[in-house]
C-alpha cells in the first residue's frame, strides 16, 4: 500500500477543497440535473467538525416545537416504538473497512474529524414517558453487548436486530425495561470487509417477511466483483426459518427502509457513488422493485454508464431502473418515515420524512437536515421542504440526522442526532397532551 506522511494531509484536503461545487443545479425530484462526470485523485472535502449545541435548539417551521428526550446517548441510529409507546434507540459504530488506496486512508482520516468521539455503544436504550408530557422519564439499556446494531423491527411480539453481521430475534414482554435473554440468530448478514456496514430493517405490513438493506463493499468496484457478493442489495428474509433471497440488486448502499401507508410498496433511502465531482452522483428516495436492478456500478439514474468499471456491462445498464425521487449530492440520506391521515399537519400531512446526514465530499455542504418529501396518489409529488435545520453553524456540525420516526399516537416526529447524541422530538405547537397509557396498535410491525 502507498504510504502518505500526516503531515501531508492538511496540503491535500486544501487540494481537495479547492474542487468547485456547480450552482445552481436542480438535483431534487424525478429527473435531477445530471452533470458532466468529473473524476479526480482526490475528491472535494469540506468536513464540519462537531461543535455541540451549547444550550441552542434545531430550527423548526413556524407552529412547531423541538424538544430533546434524550441526551448522553452512544452514537444513536435507528429507532423503533413499541405497542406500549416506549421508543427503542440503535446505538452503535461498525466497519473497519482496510483501505485500498492513498485517498482511502485521506479520507477516512478526514471524515473522522466530523464524527462525535464517543464510542459506538453497541446496545438498544429503551426511552419511556410514562406520564404523556411528551418527556422521558426514563433512559435506560434494554439490550446490551449487540455488535454495531442499526436496524429494527417488532413482528409478533418479538423485536428483530440488524446487526453489522447478523439479524437476531428477542422476545419481548409488554412494559419491559430489559431483556437478557441472548437472543436468537435469525440468519448471518454478510459482514467480509463491510465497507458499508449499516444494516437497515423492516418488516412487512404482515409481519411475514423482513427485509434487510446491505451496501456495497466499496465505491464502484473497485474491490472487484467478487467481493460484492450479496452486497448492494436488499434481501428478503423469512424470519420463520432464516431462509433469504434478494429482492432488489445494484441499490448501492440502502440506509433505511419502510413500507408506504398507501400501497404498503417497500421503499427505500440510498446513497450513491462518489468521485465523480461534488454534483454526482445524487442520492435518492425509491420504491423498491421485486427482481429490480438499480444499475450500481455499471450506471446511475437508469442508462448513465459509470466509464470506472472494468469491464463494462452493457446488458446490466439496459436493465437498470431509475429512481423515483433525487434527495441531492452526497446529502448521505440515512432515514425514511412515512406519514398520511394529516401526519404532522399543514404542509408535513402526506409523505416522507427523510434524515440528511450531512455530505464531507463538496465544499459547499449540503444535507445536514431533515426534509419532507410531499406524496400525492401515493407518489412523490413536489419539491422537498426543510422541516428539521440549524445543524450546521460557521461551518461546524451542532449534530448531524440520522434515523427519523413518525410516532402517529403522540403526533411526533423523532429525529436521532448522532453528533450531540441526541433524541429530538418534534411536535405541533398546540398538541393536546397525550394520555398516560398510550399504546400504539396500528401496525404489527414498526418500519425504520
Amino acid at each position: 500500500m502507498t504510504r502518505l506522511s500526516l503531515a501531508a494531509l492538511p496540503l491535500l484536503a486544501l487540494v481537495a477543497a479547492c474542487s468547485p461545487s456547480s450552482e445552481g443545479l436542480d438535483q431534487t425530484g424525478a429527473s435531477p440535473t445530471l452533470p458532466d462526470q468529473a473524476d479526480s485523485l482526490i475528491p472535494a472535502i469540506a468536513i464540519a467538525p462537531p461543535a455541540g449545541w451549547d444550550g441552542e435548539l434545531p430550527t423548526v417551521p413556524e407552529g412547531y416545537v423541538v424538544t430533546p428526550i434524550a441526551q448522553d446517548l452512544k452514537i444513536p441510529r435507528q429507532m423503533l416504538v413499541l405497542p406500549n409507546g416506549d421508543v427503542l434507540v440503535a446505538e452503535g459504530s461498525g466497519g473497519k473497512a482496510p483501505k485500498l488506496r492513498p485517498k482511502d486512508i485521506i479520507a477516512g482520516i478526514l471524515k473522522g474529524r466530523g464524527k462525535s468521539p464517543v464510542e459506538g455503544g453497541d446496545r438498544i436504550t429503551l426511552l419511556r414517558d410514562s406520564d404523556g408530557d411528551g418527556q422521558t422519564n426514563l433512559q435506560t439499556t434494554f439490550i446490551s453487548d449487540l455488535d454495531a446494531p442499526y436496524g429494527l423491527a417488532f413482528v409478533d411480539g418479538a423485536i428483530y436486530v440488524a446487526n453489522q453481521g447478523d439479524l437476531m430475534r428477542f422476545p419481548y414482554t409488554d412494559g419491559a425495561t430489559a431483556i437478557t435473554a441472548p437472543g436468537e440468530k435469525v440468519t448471518d448478514l454478510p459482514a467480509v470487509i463491510n465497507h458499508h456496514w449499516t444494516k437497515a430493517l423492516t418488516a412487512s405490513p404482515d409481519g411475514s417477511r423482513l427485509y434487510v438493506g446491505i451496501g456495497s463493499n466499496s465505491n464502484v468496484g473497485e474491490r472487484g466483483m467478487d467481493a460484492e457478493e450479496d452486497r448492494a442489495v436488499i434481501w428478503e428474509v423469512d424470519p420463520a426459518d432464516g431462509s433469504s433471497r434478494v429482492f432488489a440488486s445494484g441499490i448501492r448502499n440502502p440506509t433505511a427502509l419502510a413500507f408506504d401507508p398507501w400501497g404498503n410498496r417497500l421503499w427505500s433511502v440510498v446513497n450513491e457513488r462518489d468521485e465523480l465531482g461534488p454534483e454526482l452522483v445524487p442520492d435518492y428516495l425509491t420504491s423498491v422493485r421485486e427482481g429490480g436492478f438499480y444499475g450500481w456500478p455499471y450506471s446511475y439514474y437508469g442508462q448513465t454508464v459509470d466509464p470506472r468499471v472494468h469491464p463494462q456491462r452493457p446488458d446490466m445498464v439496459a436493465r437498470a431502473i431509475a429512481p423515483d425521487y433525487a434527495l441531492g449530492s452526497h446529502v448521505a440520506a440515512l432515514g425514511l418515515s412515512f406519514v398520511s391521515d394529516g401526519g404532522m399537519g399543514g404542509r408535513f400531512a402526506e409523505g416522507a420524512f427523510v434524515g440528511e446526514h450531512g455530505s464531507w465530499n463538496r465544499d459547499d455542504r449540503s444535507g445536514y437536515k431533515v426534509v419532507f418529501v410531499p406524496f400525492s396518489g401515493g407518489r412523490p409529488s413536489g419539491d422537498p421542504i426543510d422541516f428539521l435545520t440549524g445543524f450546521l453553524a460557521d461551518g461546524e456540525a451542532r449534530g448531524r440526522p440520522v434515523g427519523v420516526l413518525f410516532d402517529a399516537p403522540r403526533g411526533r416526529l423523532l429525529v436521532a442526532d448522532d453528533v450531540s447524541n441526541t433524541v429530538w422530538s418534534i411536535t405541533p405547537r398546540n398538541r393536546p397532551r397525550a394520555p398516560a397509557d398510550t399504546t400504539q396498535t396500528a401496525n404489527r410491525s414498526n418500519p425504520i
